[in-house]
């Protein structure tokens, strides 16, 4: 039972999907069933129940998790307590984040810990930015970029790295919504909203409708505020989504920004991990290395 196994097992564990571990694991398909399949044959019974359409862990794949996690983390701590002559640090660190954070922020992010810390290997997964805490708190992520949550989770470290305002965008394109955006005073209560479903962003939308006095018409709620920019960007309703992710999404050209007479509280974006593990080195340097840039 070798390291890379486990880290495949955990990865799937992850996405429950077999197509999607191999691709970001740089592995073949056949290689990962394999892997498994080895898996199951050292722990004596399935850890995975999969069929065509489906992938979950059975009640032996839960057990066997928590062992995996242990065993992986261990061996973290194991290579930077043997951290060669050179006294650069070693081991990796799990991290997680949006895909328009990978744009926005992790190249800067990533540039500076780099050059401080060559050796430190980083395993990046991408997914909806309020799946993060759950993320940390299973233990499937090391750290992760985030929006601050209005209250803290007991446990969790925070360090804030950027102030995200949220805009209101519209179509670009000719169509009624657009002409509907383009009315004095304009009729929001008649606008098509396209919201997130849950997150920091979507409390400070519903603040923004008491505000405004809107009882919004709800077209679509969406997980990921890039489907719901590319939603707006065909001319389905109005939507709300951080600046960032506008400025970055494909269809920034198609898309219009609004002001209002109410401002929208913006959120703080920052990194989070568990307490516990702040003080591991490689966690700790990382940390550490932002903190830094933001004395700077």
């Amino acid at each position: 039972m070798d390291i890379r196994s486990l880290k495949l097992f955990l990865h799937l564990s992850e996405t429950l999907h077999f197509a999607r571990t191999a691709q970001q694991m740089h592995v073949s398909p056949s290689t990962l069933s394999r892997c498994i399949q080895r898996l199951e044959d050292q722990v004596g019974q399935p850890v995975l129940e999969r069929d065509n359409r489906s992938v979950k862990l059975t009640k032996a794949g839960i057990q066997f998790l928590r062992f995996a996690r242990q065993t992986v983390d261990a061996w973290q701590s194991l290579r930077q307590d043997m951290a060669d002559t050179s006294g650069q640090l070693t081991g990796e660190i799990k991290l997680f984040c949006s895909v328009t954070a990978v744009y926005s922020h992790l190249p800067g992010i990533l540039e500076r810990f780099k050059q401080q810390h060559p050796k430190i290997e980083i395993q990046l997964t991408t997914g909806d930015p309020d799946s993060a805490l759950a993320h940390i708190q299973r233990g499937q992520s090391d750290i992760a970029i985030t929006a601050r949550p209005g209250v803290l989770p007991e446990g969790m470290e925070f360090v804030d790295i950027d102030t995200i305002p949220l805009s209101i965008i519209g179509p670009a394109m000719p169509c009624s919504v657009q002409e509907k955006l383009q009315q004095s005073p304009t009729p929001w209560h008649e606008l098509p909203f396209i919201l997130p479903e849950h997150g920091a962003a979507r409390a400070r939308i519903d603040a923004w409708f008491q505000q405004m006095n809107i009882q919004p018409n709800i077209y679509a709620k969406v997980n990921g505020h890039e489907a719901l920019v590319s939603m707006v960007a065909l001319g389905c309703g109005v939507g709300i989504a951080p600046s960032v992710v506008v400025e970055n999404s494909p269809v920034k050209d198609r898309v219009k920004s609004y002001q209002t007479g109410a401002t929208i509280e913006p959120f703080k974006l920052g990194l989070c991990a568990s307490k516990k593990k702040v003080n591991q080195a490689t966690i700790n340097a990382f940390l550490q290395s932002i903190e830094k840039e933001a004395i700077e």
